[in-house]
Parts: C-alpha cells; structure tokens; sequence
C-alpha cells in the first residue's frame, strides 16, 4: 500500500474535527440545523487554513444520504465519494487554471440539468479571484437566479480582488490563521494516532515555521519524520528549519547595544557558517525584540530573563527602531545580492540610525570621566546610560550633571538654555527611573546653573567633535585630497566632514 501524507490522511472529515474555525464552524452549523440554506458561500483565508475542506465537508452536510445535516455520517455512499473525490455532483473547479470565459460558460451549463446523485449540485471554485472579469459576469447571471438544486462555495486567499457585485450575493466566512498552540495541539495528536515519538519542543518549532497554516504544518511534519529517522526530535527540526539559537539573536543585540558592528556583522557571519536561515533569523529578532518592549513598558510581563537582561540596555527608542527596521529587512531581503549581504545591510542600518546617545555601555573618555560620588553607585554619566527612562525625563538626565550625591539624594543641576527640562514632572519620573534600578527610594532635586561639562551629553558632544576634527585632519592629509585642491584651486569645507563611524 503506496504512502499517503499527513496532509491527506489526517484531513478533517467533519465539522467536528475541523480545527481553529470554531466561529466558521458554529455558523454553519447553525444554518444547516435550521435549514437556512443560502445558495453561495464565500470562504476567505490565507493558504492552508481549511477553505477546501470546509468546503468538501459542507458538501457532505447538504449531500448526505441521511439529510442535511451539520454531522454528515461519513457512511453512506456520497460522505465516502465526496471524500474520495469522485461524487459526481461535486465540481471542484481551479480558477488558477480556468480563468476564460468560455470554460466558466461551458461548466456553467451543466447548472440547469438536476443532480444525478445528490440532493444539491455543488460547485467549489477555488482561488476564485483569479476569473477573469467576463468570466464572472458569466457566472454573476447563475448567482443572481440560482436553481434551486444547486450550491456555490467559492475559495479565495485575496477577496479584494472579487467584484462586488458578486461578494453581495454570497454568504461571507473568514477563516483566520491557525493559532500556534491550536497547530501544536493538533501535530501532537497526529504523532500521537501514529504512534511517532516526538519533542513538544520540536512542534513549537514547526508550528512557528507553518505561520498559521495546518497544511503546511503537517507537510513540514512529514519532513521532520523522515528527517529525523522515524522521530520528531527539537534539534533535527531546527537543523531541518535551519532556526536560530536564541544565543546569536542575544550577542547580536548585545553587539548593538553596544555600537559595536564588528561583533554585529561577527555574529552573521557564524550564522551564515552554520547556514541558518536569515528570514527566519530577522523574524526571530523581532520576536526577540517584542519581549524587549514588553519587558520596558510592563514590569512582570515577560518571563525571559534575556529579554529582561535586554530591556536594561537598550534604550526604547532604539528597540522601536530596530523592531520596524528587522521587519523592512525582511522585505528587502529577496532583493539583496544574497541573504548574508541584506541581513548584515539590515543589521548596519539599525546602528547608522540608532537614536544619538542611545548606545548604552559607551566608553567615555578617561580624562572626562567624573569621579565617583558616594560608595553605592559609580559616575553619573555611566549610571545615566543604564536608567529605563524616555523622553524629556531622558534628556533631563543626559544634559545634567551631578553636583552632589549623598547616600539616595541626589542634586543636579542643568545649565539655563535647558531650563524647560527642570519641570516638576520630568524630575518625577527621573526620580522614578532611579529607584526602579537602584531598588531603593531616592531624593531628587535640580538647580539650573553653570556646568563643566560632566553630564552625558556634553561628553558625548565631545568625542563627536574629536572624532570630527580627527577626521577632518586625515582628509586634509590625504595627498589625492592635496592634489585636487592643488589642481583646482580648491579647499577642503571641515562642515561637510562626517566622522568615522567605525
């Protein structure tokens, strides 16, 4: 006996083992106990998600020979043809492949002759969008005056695309993705039936790769057995997904958090070594990052202690940023030279557009660095960098600078042109922000006055002035640089000069 797949043999047979269309499922149900039978139904969804069984098993609902009935028997004559596809009543047309006219007219002359079989003649066109417009007004005239034996169920993953005039006349269904737990589930009771022994860490990883669809769950299960010998274990499903540790994602955002693209691109290139896959990793990263957010904006909501680790040190503003630019790589990368060069392009990107001053752990220059006040927390600048605050309050405490500290009170002060950053409920949550970290309650006050240059913002305006007039002082002794001013008569604008970034 040949092999079936998955996909086939653990096909849903009625509503009641149709899985995640529960609301689908409760409708329909309802409609058939109260005989109220529309002529056309529209079933909507991304691939995989059960448009055609839905359809073959409401085809078994008006069909079958003990009446119509939402518990089709899966008995008689019709329930065991329709199943196996070869009811003589039962139509499954392919848009894809039948978009003309002439072929929608000529498969719609049947419509008036009586079922042979049945008591409905059924009609399954799926990826209906796909008609060419003459092709539905064709059908749009059979829509409009039905015969009373006949039933339309329409498929389609695009419904945009459908003419009005035909979506008013049908009965709408859309069918959602399959939630991640409801594929796990259902992979689990597979396994389960076919006696496979399997990891419930390797489903996770198949039911996450599926992205909500049952079909291409069970179609990757199958891989995973062969795969894995006659076993469905987590790590030759990850070497089969190629899935990323969480490890790479971890140093990749330590990396930059750090400002440091030799240790980012470092980390891509040991991903591409072990030939993990890159879409899946800017996914990953996102979800990553997800947690990161979750774990700044609700305290106690997130259960990774990396993600934790994380939101210490990376600022808000930055996870954003790189959350949205990991989700536009991801677009771009099929248009990269390879997938290396656009995840490593992705990565870069996040650090040329980071937020100014968002790089936590940022080395501050030896001689500008602040001795230490009190015994119990180190400078401020390098405390400043670790705080979990926004904002105003943010920038309250990047411009100030510590004038005292004694045990949990600290006196700051900011210079006048900063004024506005002095407001009361700036320094409320700044205060805020230093007892969540420290764990202790702290005293805050600030002053406006004179400054030396101590507080974040001043150091950092520091080292981009050095490394911009290093810059500049290596493109005026540059000697292609000397020979075209020489040549032209030219010289050298310092304002257009931009530091090394390296």
């Amino acid at each position: 006996m040949s092999y079936q797949v998955l996909a086939r043999k653990w096909r849903p047979r009625d509503f009641g083992s149709l899985v995640g269309q529960e609301h689908v499922v409760r409708a329909l149900r309802h409609a058939l106990e109260h005989k109220r039978l529309h002529h056309a139904y529209l079933f909507t969804g991304t691939r995989g998600v059960g448009k055609t069984t839905l359809a073959r098993i409401l085809a078994k609902c008006l069909n079958c020979e003990t009446g119509i009935t939402p518990q089709p028997c899966n008995k008689c004559s019709a329930c065991v043809e329709i199943d196996a596809g070869r009811f003589v009543d039962l139509l499954e047309v392919d848009a894809a492949t039948n978009t003309k006219v002439d072929e929608m007219r000529q498969l719609l002359e049947t419509a008036q002759y009586a079922p042979t079989r049945g008591r409905f003649k059924v009609y399954v066109i799926d990826e209906v969008h796909q008609l060419s417009g003459h092709a539905f007004n064709a059908m749009l005239k059979t829509l409009e005056e039905p015969p009373e034996h006949m039933k339309f169920i329409l498929a389609t993953t695009d419904p945009q695309k459908i003419p009005v005039t035909v979506l008013s006349r049908c009965l709408q269904f859309n069918l959602k993705q399959m939630p991640r737990e409801a594929i796990v589930g259902h992979l689990a009771g597979v396994l389960d039936k076919e006696n496979i022994q399997y990891e419930p860490e390797a489903l996770s990883l198949l039911a996450r790769a599926a992205a909500g669809s049952m079909r291409d769950a069970l179609s990757l299960l199958d891989q995973a057995i062969a795969h894995g010998g006659g076993k469905v274990s987590a790590a030759a499903v990850g070497d089969m997904l190629g899935a990323i540790d969480q490890s790479h994602l971890v140093r990749l955002l330590e990396a930059l958090a750090a400002g440091d693209a030799a240790g980012a691109v470092k980390v891509a290139d040991e991903m591409q070594a072990r030939s993990l896959s890159f879409d899946t990793a800017l996914a990953d990263l996102a979800s990553l990052l997800l947690q990161v957010a979750l774990a700044q904006s609700l305290a106690g909501s997130v259960d990774d202690a990396r993600a934790r680790e994380l939101a210490t040190r990376i600022d808000p503003e930055s996870v954003q940023l790189y959350y949205q630019i990991a989700l536009q790589g991801r677009e771009d990368l099929p248009l990269a030279p390879d997938e290396h060069a656009g995840f490593v392009m992705t990565v870069l990107r996040m650090l040329a557009f980071r937020p100014e001053g968002a790089v936590k752990g940022v080395a501050l220059p030896a001689a500008a660095k602040p001795a230490a006040q009190g015994s119990k927390a180190g400078a401020w600048p390098e405390l400043v960098q670790q705080l979990p605050v926004t904002g105003a309050a943010r920038e309250l405490a990047r411009n100030a600078e510590l004038k005292q500290r004694d045990g949990s009170s600290f006196e700051l002060v900011v210079p006048k042109a900063k004024a506005y950053l002095a407001e009361r409920s700036y320094v409320d949550k700044l205060k805020a922000a230093l007892e969540q970290h420290l764990g202790v309650a702290v005293s805050v006050k600030v002053g406006l006055g004179e400054v030396a240059g101590g507080s974040v913002a001043s150091l950092e305006s520091g080292e981009r002035e050095a490394r911009r007039a290093a810059a500049a002082q290596a493109v005026s002794s540059d000697g292609f640089v000397q020979d075209l001013v020489s040549m032209f008569d030219g010289k050298v604008v310092d304002s257009t000069i931009r530091e090394d970034r390296k």
